[in-house]
């Protein structure tokens, strides 16, 4: 059976809620044991990707804090 990415997500879509669960459990399972996990985390990176994975992260409040304060900003240029 030859079926491509796309044709897949679309059968993936018709199946049941219940059913998706059950797929993505055996598709953790199956592909990202362990070995494979160590595989992906040890792959050499692009400077890009290594800049990207350094950066530093917001914790939730300041990321909302962010949100809000560029709700605000966005407001006031209206007026």
């Amino acid at each position: 059976m030859n079926i491509g990415y796309p044709q897949v997500i679309e059968l993936v879509g018709q199946l049941p809620e219940k059913d998706i669960q059950k797929l993505m459990k055996y598709i953790q399972n199956k592909y990202y044991t362990f070995p494979a996990r160590e595989r992906i985390c040890h792959q050499r990176h692009t400077p890009m990707q290594e800049l990207i994975m350094q950066a530093p992260t917001w914790t939730d409040d300041e990321y909302n804090n962010y949100l809000e304060t560029r709700q605000h900003i966005n407001q006031s240029r209206l007026k």
